[in-house]
């Protein structure tokens, strides 16, 4: 049977529809979600010239995740036409499987690792309280946009400093990383040439300048041991992770609309500042910006929970729907900023994925959060929303975003 739902969802042969080009859904993704999420665990996705399926139930997200009857392949990105000496860049470690993407991963994890977020962490303060010393000044009509002036110039501060870009080159690769960050499809593949450009001149500089970075670490593998890393993967690893980096803008202005939204938690952040790792942990579950993962594409024909699909058809997991799965999270639609994560009744979110394609940088975005956030609230105790954020939300089907966060401080 069939029937039209309200929140634009459909129910058809018993599996929920949801149309992502309904206002409804685009508007109140978790709701929709949550509704299709309780009728089955696997839901069809409508995307004009894409349909795909959808897990949503926590723990199916999570053997999706791992099942290597799906691969993430190049028909899982929306490539943008590019010129032809770019197409070799293009291929990222985010599309690539098995050995071939563990030997990267393993090449630049450890400058990811949560000790190394860890030790990294007096330099993100540095760059938090200099943008937040400069905040006031960016004031207009009494407001200031946190997510123009704080949120998103945070992580490219922050990831160039890691990776190693030099800091003459740095006002470029801010200006795509606001590119990426504002979701401009066409101004991106615009600025790729450019890019690419800046990505090679970044290594040819570390070649002559190496320093204590990833990128010095990255080059002297390539020229030390060429059999490890070639140089078309090295210039892509430079603005994959760089812009891949970008990760956090999304998450803080997010955080903080929602701690704005609901005062009783944030008086509970402010009275007890020790609980912000939790916190964050909370706020990734509750308003992380992925609400969908990369889809992945079914090596060969399978059957998921009763529903055949077919070699070639792409799944992915509604992450907006796993993260608040009552199977998964106690009361899971409250926020609430002292939930202790691996309590009975809060299991892992899956904000930054999970397996293989586990997001390389999450340590590094945790700290980044924690810092933000930590240092938000003591330095300004009567921030306040200038507008509701509501009505600033992009109408983005794949991420959970804002085009301003204008406040008072």
């Amino acid at each position: 049977m069939s029937g039209t739902e309200a929140g634009g969802d459909r129910v058809v042969g018993g599996v929920p529809e949801v149309d992502l080009t309904d206002p409804g859904v685009i508007r109140d993704p978790f709701t929709a979600y949550g509704r299709a999420r309780e009728r089955s665990p696997l839901v069809r996705l409508l995307i004009p010239g894409m349909p795909m399926w959808a897990v949503t139930r926590h723990e199916d997200a999570r053997a999706l995740l791992t099942d290597p009857r799906f691969e993430i392949t190049e028909s899982s990105f929306m490539r943008p036409d590019v010129p032809a000496d770019c197409l070799p860049y293009m291929r990222t470690m985010s599309e690539m499987e098995g050995v071939e993407h563990l030997r990267l991963r393993r090449l630049v994890a450890p400058a990811f690792t949560a000790r190394r977020a860890a030790a990294f962490r007096p330099r993100i303060e540095r760059v938090v309280e200099g943008l937040l010393d400069d905040l006031p000044a960016h004031a207009e009509d009494g407001s200031v946009d946190l997510l123009w002036h704080f949120a998103r110039p945070l992580p490219m501060d922050v990831i160039c400093e890691l990776v190693g870009i030099p800091e003459a080159d740095r006002p470029s690769w801010r200006e795509y990383g606001a590119t990426i960050a504002s979701g401009a499809g066409q101004a991106f593949a615009a600025a790729i040439p450019a890019i690419m450009r800046g990505a090679e001149a970044a290594v040819a500089r570390r070649r002559e300048e190496p320093g204590d970075d990833l990128l010095s670490d990255l080059v002297r593998v390539r020229d030390e041991d060429g059999d490890r890393l070639s140089e078309i993967e090295l210039v892509m690893l430079v603005w994959q992770l760089v812009l891949s980096g970008q990760t956090p803008t999304n998450l803080i202005a997010n955080a903080v609309a929602a701690l704005l939204d609901h005062p009783e938690q944030l008086a509970a952040l402010r009275a007890d500042p020790a609980i912000v790792p939790r916190a964050v942990e909370e706020l990734i579950r509750w308003c992380g910006p992925t609400l969908l993962t990369i889809p992945r594409h079914a090596r060969e024909d399978v059957e998921l929970y009763g529903v055949p699909i077919g070699k070639g058809e792409p799944v992915t997991v509604a992450v907006a729907a796993a993260n608040r799965d009552p199977r998964a999270f106690a009361d899971p639609d409250r926020l609430d900023v002292t939930r202790v994560p691996g309590t009975p009744g809060t299991a892992s979110h899956l904000g930054f994925s999970h397996g293989p394609h586990f997001c390389v940088g999450a340590s590094l975005a945790r700290v980044q959060t924690e810092v933000a956030l930590t240092a938000l609230l003591r330095r300004f105790p009567v921030l306040s929303p200038a507008v509701p954020p509501a009505g600033l939300r992009v109408p983005d089907p794949g991420t959970w975003r804002l085009s301003a966060l204008p406040v008072t401080v």
